[in-house]
């Protein structure tokens, strides 16, 4: 897959995850504004618990790989992504990140 091609997915990705998070989620925030309790409620079931338990955990683990690049390539504005990973969410902390890291992660980009 091209660069051009990534960037597109990704960027393609994260604005479909960004409107479905803006319909889903801000209607019933601003009509009850309680951010603790908009966050407990992604375990209100054993089902809801597993999905935002694996999105805390790759939040955690973009937020390591952030930090842990942050010396060798040295990605302009990587802590931005680590906020916006929190906030709306880990699809657009991660696709702004691998879109400012500027070409997609490989074996031989690891090193």
């Amino acid at each position: 897959m091209g660069d051009r091609i990534f960037k597109a997915v990704i960027g393609l990705a994260a604005l479909v995850f960004l409107a479905v998070f803006a319909v889903v989620v801000t209607p019933p925030l601003l009509a009850r504004p309680d951010v603790i309790g908009a966050f407990a409620a992604g375990f209100v079931n054993p089902y809801a618990s597993g999905y935002s338990a694996d999105t805390l955990a790759c939040w955690v683990i973009l937020t390591a790989w952030i930090i842990h690049e942050r010396r060798t390539l040295q990605v302009r504005h990587g802590w931005a992504c680590i906020v916006l990973g929190m906030v709306p969410g880990v699809a657009i902390g991660f696709a702004l990140y691998l879109w400012l890291r500027g070409r997609p992660f490989t074996a031989s980009s690891a090193s």
